[in-house]
């Protein structure tokens, strides 16, 4: 198998999978517990905190474990309104941002809310201008997420905070940076943002873990969760002690030699460029900056053809966000692309063991795709 979706998730190396297997059989206590084996695995829950802040670059108080990107976006999201709901009800996020985005600020409009949506350019870039343009004085939100998950484009998120700064104004801003994490260098420290979605399963740990950055700026949040007081009393719950040993894993991995595995994805995505712009009928799809994600178009025949034909050869692609399930994403039509170019959008994403054989096989599977498949009329 060759595997081109880490986009979507990624691979679980083994000494992720060793460290989630001896916290289930050897550091199972209750971390609430007062015995040996609870205080073992609160020590562990501890760690594991330290370990993700560090990467961060946030102390660990300042850092609240979740179950996934998406329930730190929706916390972070309802957190914000919660606090700012006295200085207005509006917010700006981008039409672009990940469906976690966008479904809880459609929930936010149907209570009253109202959401200026910034569209991007043609290349799927978004500006620090535009937010200044929309800035309002009952701006109680901003919502930009770091880098966006199908084009790779990366958001000026620090210029949007500066922009806040010098305005005075007294909007919160968030990013999700699910994409961003160890895949970009930033660090909550100096970003800017007030809030910092991440997710585990995007850099090697295994699903069900994530976590969201609280700035200073965030008095005294909401609960998202009420009960036996974890987290700090924001989110009950008992620990979730396998996933974050796993998490905590992942992210010693991938911070060593980090500027070397940046380099490698960003040399290999370099090399995909020049193999897939060479076939007949490919164009690239925005400019993302990011190294991990490319989006191309086979232009004229329908992405979800392709994904399937590729498949059955055992190239794993995507059409787009994995969250999208088949239907037409919302970024592509937010780009203004052309029907042809829109209907035959590929998203290419990699990992710190992609290869260029990898990028070979890709090459000449999309070749053969062309040259024996009709595009649609």
């Amino acid at each position: 198998m060759i595997y081109l979706d880490h986009a979507a998730t990624t691979p679980v190396p083994q000494s992720v999978a060793d460290a989630v297997c001896d916290a289930l059989v050897n550091h199972f206590g209750n971390p609430s517990s007062q015995y040996p084996i609870g205080r073992e695995g609160k020590g562990l829950v501890v760690h594991c905190r330290e370990t993700v802040a560090a990467a961060l670059g946030c102390t660990a108080d300042r850092l609240a474990f979740t179950s996934c990107g998406t329930e730190s976006d929706n916390w972070a999201l309802r957190l914000a309104a919660w606090q700012g709901r006295h200085c207005g009800k509006h917010i700006i996020t981008t039409a672009v941002e990940h469906s976690a985005v966008l479904e809880p600020c459609r929930q936010l409009e149907q209570e009253g809310w109202t959401v200026t949506y910034l569209k991007p350019d043609h290349n799927g870039n978004i500006t620090a201008e535009q937010v200044a343009e929309a800035l309002r004085e009952d701006t109680a939100l901003v919502s930009v997420m770091l880098v966006n998950n199908e084009t790779g484009c990366v958001f000026p998120v620090q210029e949007i905070a500066k922009i806040l700064k010098d305005h005075n104004s007294k909007a919160l801003l968030h990013t999700d940076a699910v994409q961003g994490f160890l895949k970009i260098p930033f660090r909550a420290d100096t970003l800017g943002a007030d809030l910092i979605s991440v997710s585990g399963h995007k850099i090697g740990a295994p699903k069900g873990v994530g976590a969201l950055y609280l700035g200073e700026r965030i008095k005294n949040p909401r609960p998202l969760l009420a009960g036996g007081g974890q987290e700090n009393g924001l989110r009950s719950g008992t620990e979730a002690t396998a996933q974050l040993a796993g998490f905590a894993k992942a992210v010693e991995l991938r911070r060593d030699g980090l500027d070397e595995t940046l380099a490698r994805m960003a040399a290999i995505k370099a090399y995909a460029i020049d193999r897939l712009l060479a076939i007949d009928g490919v164009e690239r799809v925005g400019n993302g900056a990011a190294p991990h994600i490319l989006a191309i178009s086979l232009v004229g025949y329908p992405s979800a053809n392709v994904v399937e034909d590729l498949g059955a050869q055992g190239i794993c692609i995507s059409a787009g966000s994995a969250c999208h399930r088949g239907k037409a994403s919302h970024v592509y039509e937010a780009m203004g692309l052309s029907k042809k170019v829109k209907a035959g959008v590929l998203r290419i994403s990699f990992g710190p063991e992609t290869q260029e054989s990898d990028i070979d096989a890709l090459a000449a599977a999309l070749q053969k795709h062309h040259d024996t498949r009709f595009p649609m009329l």
